[in-house]
């Protein structure tokens, strides 16, 4: 395909610092049209980017002839129609994460990706670890950790830790889903390395229960926790730990660490991209040169196009492991409710 012509449904935060850019430094790549909640949002982005075609609904992009490929920018309510919806307008799918609402609709989706192997699914992928995650499958591979025994996972800021704080839109399950803090985008980068775990048991809390809509100047109920903890049970019979956390002030950031019986290897995601470890003999972990060849960056819309020109295959994310995650973040969810563990994968 010469001329790679994409619809943006939600051209939002995220979509102007990573998605438009990217596709911009894509040759043969036009951004065709937009579709945004509201008309004036739509019109104002269609003047930021010079792009010819807007609409004042998101059927009638994707239905458009004009348009090869749809990007989806929304809220996660809306991932799995417009893609339904493109798909069987014959369109290529980049949607923004996480991929639905919960499980049901991730497999829907992955369904419809199957019956459509002619057309590029994609999936915007978590961006931690993708410097030095070449490097830590190679440590994996080559044994260093040797029998894998723990997995831990941090993931805390303080985000809605302000109790005065207007209720977020991550925060309203009917836009957000099953869904929680950044679960998702780091059990992810987790599953790059290790496998997926096969039991879960987790506890949530919202420390504020309700908080002010600016939509309808009224209390709402917050539908998403402030706090998540999850024990996971692997295949190999190691465990795992997550701390993820929105209101803890000066708290470790993100981070993952694995625990072997030969070695440790710990991830530093923020405030620095930094890469650990230490075999057990050593007095202390130590910073780890990534091999320029082995090193990674975003690259989600060169992927996406190269994908739809047959130059590829999406790799960072697939509609499979979407669905993984998925089921993940809805065992953690039905674990809390039920306050018991739960065998993953879930049934539907």
């Amino acid at each position: 395909m010469d001329l790679v012509r994409i619809g943006i449904i939600g051209l939002g935060a995220n979509t102007r610092l990573r998605h438009v850019p990217g596709l911009q430094a894509c040759e043969g790549v036009e951004l065709t049209g937009v579709c945004n909640r509201r008309p004036e949002s739509t019109n104002a982005a269609a003047r930021e980017f010079d792009i010819p075609k807007t609409y004042d609904r998101w059927e009638d992009l994707v239905a458009d002839a004009d348009i090869d490929a749809v990007v989806i920018g929304t809220w996660p309510y809306l991932h799995c129609p417009i893609t339904l919806a493109a798909l069987d307008a014959g369109k290529h799918v980049l949607t923004e994460a996480r991929m639905a609402m919960n499980v049901a609709e991730a497999r829907e989706m992955l369904q419809a990706s199957q019956s459509h192997p002619n057309l590029v699914t994609q999936i915007v992928p978590s961006p931690f670890g993708l410097r030095a995650g070449q490097t830590v499958k190679k440590l994996i591979a080559d044994g260093f950790l040797g029998e894998l025994r723990e997995a831990v996972v941090v993931g805390t800021n303080n985000t809605v830790a302000d109790s005065k704080a207007p209720l977020h839109w991550r925060q309203v399950k009917e836009y957000s889903g099953l869904n929680m803090l950044v679960l998702g985008i780091l059990h992810e980068t987790l599953t790059r390395w290790i496998a997926d775990p096969v039991r879960v048991l987790s506890q949530t809390h919202v420390f504020t229960p309700s908080r002010i809509d600016t939509a309808t100047s009224k209390m709402a109920k917050v539908g998403t926790p402030d706090v998540v903890r999850v024990l996971t049970e692997l295949p190999c019979g190691a465990r795992g730990l997550y701390h993820l956390s929105g209101v803890m002030h000066h708290g470790p950031g993100m981070q993952i660490h694995l625990y072997g019986s030969e070695g440790t290897i710990k991830y530093q995601f923020t405030p620095e991209d930094r890469l650990y470890a230490a075999t057990k003999d050593d007095s202390e972990l130590t910073e780890v040169s990534v091999p320029p060849e082995q090193e990674g960056g975003w690259r989600v819309e060169e992927e996406f196009v190269n994908s739809i020109r047959g130059k590829e295959q999406v790799e960072l994310t697939d509609f499979e492991t979407g669905v993984r995650y998925m089921e993940f973040t809805e065992g953690v969810a039905h674990s809390a409710e039920i306050r018991q563990s739960v065998k993953l994968p879930i049934s539907s």
